[in-house]
């Protein structure tokens, strides 16, 4: 059996179907969520990408970094909006996938279908068919996957970026086949990226999004790869899991498409943090407790939650965002975990640092057997000689607890002011992502 053979027949067979309304409402959704977190992530970097360019000046090109002044190359502008789209670690996901579906995947598209004069609906159907290869990937190979310290953001995004795009620029069969071989021998992603305050993590979806152009221009260049890549005894699965037995989920799984079950973030932390973060944020609104008053808080929560995610010492944004105990200690001072929460103030923050030190992060069997169908964190704070406790299942933004869409509209609305985006021009791009066949040149002129 030909593994690679008789996925992408798969894919293929679902790219023929038509998409249902709703599936291409979400992805409209998806693709303001991306543009409002890529825009807010060029500016919370904007030093970095100011260094970037100074070191090696970037050529002049017609292609927008989205969030900044930066008219540059195709491909240097595939790998900014890359990193900025993934630089607060507030774009969409899957808990089940454990991987950020849409960033390299729309870092990718968007930039394409300037250059093609592609419609923001047909980009959107290839968008669909990509987040389904990412995530089936993904779902088939976790979490055992992620054990062995990998980022499936990066090794499985690259497979469905570049399926995507094979989709969209209307490749061949043959030249779809031979972009992925050349997609599957590129993929890579570090988890080593999340410790010890490392800030190389957004690296994971740029470098992505530009190996995934890369795999088109070797499938165009007519460069061959292997008959089978994924399934071959050193193919693609064998080596992202040093397994023999993998066998891929099938797509669609139990009844939606993977963009309907991708989350979006209403908190600017790790989404493992977001039960916690959300049980943190109700008992302070419900009891009235404050931060003086906090004896310990015990956090009980799925194993996946605790590696990585229960450190107390947090030397910057980065390493604040990927742990609980700091995203708990904010929530209950300040109600919030937005941007202005994880800013370097506040990590030096003498209150937000004690309250963090009194955070204890603990892995309970039965929420890791249920995880990822259930996404449950249990708060317990011990204040004033008494003991309250809060329960989150599913955290806001999750498919079973969506954000309504004014709660959508105004996240949106707050990324991009804090992305420089101006009233006027972001209330154009959101008008214009749900016109009918309006072009994906139009948002670049807003932009």
């Amino acid at each position: 059996m030909n593994q690679s053979l008789e996925f992408l027949k798969k894919i293929d067979d679902l790219q023929k179907k038509e998409i249902p309304s709703e599936v291409i409402m979400r992805a409209k959704q998806s693709l303001l969520d991306y543009i409002a977190v890529t825009a807010a992530g060029a500016a919370f970097q904007s030093e970095k990408l100011a260094n970037y360019s100074a070191f090696m000046p970037l050529d002049k090109g017609e292609y927008k970094v989205i969030g900044t002044d930066i008219t540059t190359t195709l491909k240097e502008s595939v790998f900014l909006n890359g990193l900025n789209g993934h630089a607060l670690d507030f774009d969409d996901g899957t808990n089940s996938g454990i991987i950020h579906l849409g960033s390299p995947i729309f870092s990718l598209l968007l930039p394409l279908a300037k250059k093609y004069d592609i419609s923001i609906d047909d980009m959107l159907k290839a968008a669909v068919i990509g987040y389904e290869t990412s995530y089936t990937m993904a779902v088939s190979i976790q979490p055992g996957h992620k054990g062995l310290g990998y980022h499936a953001t990066g090794t499985c995004g690259v497979l469905g970026a570049t399926i995507a795009a094979s989709y969209m620029l209307g490749f061949t069969d043959e030249e779809r086949f031979q972009a992925f071989a050349s997609a599957c021998v590129s993929a890579s992603g570090m988890l080593l990226v999340l410790d010890d305050g490392s800030e190389l993590k957004p690296y994971n979806v740029a470098k992505t999004a530009l190996l995934a152009m890369t795999s088109l221009q070797l499938a165009k260049a007519g460069f061959k790869g292997h008959p089978d890549p994924l399934g071959a005894p050193r193919g693609y699965l064998k080596m992202m899991t040093g397994r023999d037995d993998i066998e891929l989920k099938p797509l669609l799984l139990n009844g939606t498409y993977a963009i309907q079950k991708s989350y979006t973030k209403p908190y600017a932390s790790c989404r493992y943090t977001h039960p916690a973060v959300e049980a943190s944020i109700y008992m302070r609104n419900q009891y009235g407790i404050k931060a003086e008053d906090v004896e310990k808080i015990e956090i009980s929560t799925y194993s996946l939650a605790v590696a990585g995610h229960d450190h107390t010492e947090i030397p910057g944004t980065y390493s604040a965002k990927m742990s609980t105990p700091y995203s708990v200690a904010v929530s209950l001072i300040y109600g919030r975990a937005g941007l202005q929460e994880f800013t370097e103030e506040n990590i030096k923050d003498s209150v937000v640092s004690a309250l963090t030190k009194k955070v204890q992060v603990v892995s309970d069997e039965e929420m890791s057997r249920n995880f990822p169908e259930k996404q449950t964190a249990v708060a317990v704070v011990y204040a004033n000689g008494r003991t309250y406790t809060h329960q989150v299942d599913f955290p806001k933004g999750e498919p079973e607890n969506a954000m309504l869409e004014d709660e959508f509209k105004m996240r949106y609305d707050a990324l991009m002011e804090y992305g420089r985006i101006n009233a006027e021009n972001r209330s154009g791009i959101y008008s214009i992502v749900y016109q009918n066949d309006a072009k994906v040149q139009e948002i670049f002129e807003l932009l």
